[in-house]
């Protein structure tokens, strides 16, 4: 596999220095992203990259992640507005074998082919370096006026919110760069791979190379992520879409890709999964003969949430997600667990209903007008429910009179009403 080419199908490449192609094509590589610790789990902004490094396995080559133990400590000022909070070396490394179990998910580390992947931390080799050595043995190599002429430290400097930039972060582009010069000096990489606001860090990389080695080496970045609405990709109101459930649960993040547009929909699936392009074709020529059955977008979040959590997570949430827009049973909706259901129902209307009045059973028009107000009237509720048009528990009420009892109660609390197509009602037993 042509590892450039499949990332150029994919819409993957924003910039590549000239001869890395060549070098893909004539020998086995090892190239790198470096990723930032800052939590213990990574979210779907870090995807891009992980996915470079997936492609760059299947290509044959040496995918190598780099835990930026030591500059996680620092904070890259690229596109950021404010320096970031700085973490210890024991939350670091909690970090790192978190990060490590996810990326296990994406890249063989393993097995015993000759291309496994490899992790490292540059705080292992920056921790015992000195600082008089490293800016007598590092520092000497690259001019202030280098520095100060890289796209990121230049916006960050010129912004008028900005108050300025530490020298803490001034000196990020140093240190990321000597990675680049450790990990050609120990592993022979020669390739290091990120984020189109990286591109400054990793030319000052393969340019440190040059004047210290002696040597070549290469940089390639793809495009920054984003909406076609112009917001920001992986941002939802509660934050980022993390891949650690406890952070965002499987069907929460199986609904993120259901739900993007038509447009990111054909670019996402190109970029966050390995379908082949043939199949990508397929689901888009299927998505424009009948955009309102959304292949591109259901087969975009199977793909991915089987890939980050399971197969039985993705049927989980499919099955979960069925109980508003689909034809789901009282089955189903019994079978989810506590936590999912509230998901499904978060911002239906609710009701708190006195459990001691189902003990002794209460007549459906009773409890949806006396207890919730789902009907406004008794004669509105009758007429409705003489229309079939009321379901609880997804089952429908077939008389105004029928008796609803504790037996109804979803998880021992919750009955899930449904008034006509659309409507849901969460009625919370107390």
């Amino acid at each position: 596999m042509n590892f450039v080419e499949e990332l150029r199908w994919r819409g993957m490449i924003q910039d590549i220095m000239p001869g890395t192609e060549e070098l893909l094509l004539k020998e086995r590589t090892s190239g790198y992203v470096g990723i930032d610790p800052t939590a213990d789990s990574l979210h779907i902004g870090h995807l891009v990259g992980v996915m470079i490094l997936k492609h760059f396995q299947r290509a044959g080559h040496t995918p190598m992640a780099l835990v930026g133990g030591a500059t996680g400590m620092i904070g890259d000022p690229s596109m950021k507005s404010a320096e970031r909070k700085l973490l210890d070396e024991e939350t670091l490394r909690h970090n790192q074998e978190a990060i490590k179990a996810q990326l296990a998910k994406f890249l063989d580390f393993e097995s015993n082919i000759p291309n496994k992947a490899v992790l490292v931390n540059n705080y292992d080799w920056m921790k015992d370096y000195s600082f008089l050595n490293f800016i007598r043995d590092i520092g000497k190599h690259i001019t202030v006026n280098y520095m100060m002429a890289k796209d990121s430290v230049k916006k960050r400097l010129s912004a008028e919110s900005s108050e300025g930039m530490s020298f803490t972060e001034f000196s990020y582009q140093l240190i990321q760069g000597y990675d680049f010069v450790h990990l050609y000096r120990e592993k022979n990489c020669r390739l290091q791979m990120g984020g189109s606001d990286q591109w400054g860090n990793i030319t000052t990389g393969a340019e440190l190379i040059r004047r210290i080695e002696g040597g070549e080496a290469f940089g390639l970045v793809c495009p920054l992520i984003t909406k076609a609405d112009g917001g920001k990709f992986g941002k939802t109101e509660s934050g980022n879409v993390w891949l650690d459930r406890r952070y965002t649960s499987p069907y929460k993040f199986y609904q993120f890709w259901l739900n993007v547009s038509d447009s990111d929909a054909e670019k996402y699936i190109k970029i966050f999964t390995a379908l082949s392009k043939d199949e990508i074709e397929a689901l888009v020529a299927e998505q424009q003969a009948a955009p309102h059955l959304r292949p591109l977008q259901k087969r975009l979040a199977e793909e991915i949430t089987v890939m980050v959590h399971s197969r039985d997570d993705y049927e989980a949430a499919v099955s979960a997600s069925e109980i508003l827009f689909g034809k789901a049973t009282s089955q189903q909706l019994h079978a989810i667990d506590e936590e999912t259901f509230l998901q499904v129902f978060e911002g239906v209307p609710q009701f708190r209903i006195d459990k001691q009045k189902l003990h002794a059973g209460i007549k459906a028009v009773d409890l949806l007008t006396e207890e919730a107000e789902v009907f406004p009237s008794k004669g509105e509720a009758r007429k409705t429910i003489q229309s079939a048009g009321v379901t609880i528990n997804k089952e429908k009420v077939n008389a105004f009179d029928e008796p609803i009892g504790e037996s109804h109660l979803i998880a021992g609390k919750y009955i899930v009403v449904q008034r006509g197509k659309k409507n849901y009602f969460l009625l919370i037993a107390d």
